[in-house]
């Protein structure tokens, strides 16, 4: 047995070296399949952030009278948090720190100041901003909750309905987004899994004679398979070791460039934190393509 694994070693080896331009083509194959691959996993990465960046910024506000005491709002604040399990945060703005956010926001805006100044009160009512994990679904069933509750009294509007639009626009690209994305994988992971068969193919096309001369001398199908297979996790193990270094280097790279598009997202972190994630998808797709394609290949001869 550990001699037939020896032979078969050698004869992938040997057959490596001999065919040296074909093996290089069967690698570099292999590396822009599976770099194309780990693009499409930072490219989800990416787009996760910045989909989850938007959901951060939206949310529904409760104004409550201005009478309410603080107290009450706090009370309802507490209870909305049990309304349902997909509210996430429910933030109290106070008068004087609405006030405040507006100011701080239109300072360079003269005009918005100096109508504030004529006004000469504070206009602002007390508020709950509240956060969801879900749908624009559940921001309505939420909205309809608080206006037909116990603390529709003290609730003076809820600004669902002037948000609503907005919501369901950004949740519906966000979706579109996913899944074009998802859709967009397939078809490129497909088309590169078929250029890499027509390579390994190409690589063993050139061997079918000796092939055919190992049937005839009655060699097991498994050894004459063997050499193959085991030269095919060669060129996916040699495309695996160039794409982890590439991978490296790319995100150590472009991070700063990507950094200034998407302030917050760290691609080069990111492959830090998950490089055993990467590091074994990448050899897993390689040697696995590798070996599957030229498993296939030679059963083709083998059935001659």
């Amino acid at each position: 047995m550990l001699t037939n694994f020896k032979r078969i070693f050698k004869f992938a080896i040997n057959d490596f070296s001999r065919n040296k331009g074909i093996s290089v083509a069967a690698v570099f194959v292999l590396i822009v399949t599976i770099m194309l691959a780990t693009s499409l996993l930072f490219f989800q990465a990416a787009t996760n952030f910045l989909i989850l960046q938007i959901q951060e910024k939206i949310d529904i506000t409760a104004y409550f009278r201005e009478d309410v005491e603080e107290e009450d709002i706090l009370k309802a604040r507490d209870e909305i948090l049990k309304i349902s399990p997909d509210i996430k945060n429910v933030e109290y703005v106070s008068k004087d720190q609405a006030m405040q956010i507006f100011t701080e926001n239109h300072k360079n805006d003269d005009v918005f100041l100096k109508a504030l100044e004529e006004v000469g009160t504070n206009p602002f009512l007390p508020s709950l901003n509240i956060k969801t994990s879900g749908d624009p679904a559940q921001y309505q069933e939420i909205a309809n909750i608080l206006q037909a509750s116990e603390f529709g009294e003290i609730i003076d509007r809820v600004d669902f309905s002037q948000k609503k639009n907005t919501i369901e626009k950004i949740f519906s690209i966000t979706s579109n987004v996913n899944n074009s994305g998802l859709l967009l994988s397939l078809i490129l992971v497909i088309v590169a899994v078929l250029v890499v068969f027509s390579t390994i193919k190409l690589a063993i096309d050139g061997s079918k004679e000796e092939i055919g001369t190992m049937k005839i001398v009655g060699a097991s199908n498994w050894f004459i398979r063997g050499p193959f297979i085991v030269q095919g996790a060669i060129y996916g193990f040699l495309a695996f070791l160039v794409c982890i270094l590439i991978s490296f280097l790319l995100t150590y790279f472009i991070n700063q460039k990507l950094e200034a598009v998407l302030p917050g997202f760290n691609i080069f972190n990111y492959f830090l934190n998950n490089f055993w994630f990467f590091a074994l998808i990448q050899l897993i797709f390689g040697v696995g393509l590798g070996v599957s394609s030229s498993f296939i290949v030679v059963r083709r001869y083998l059935n001659v």
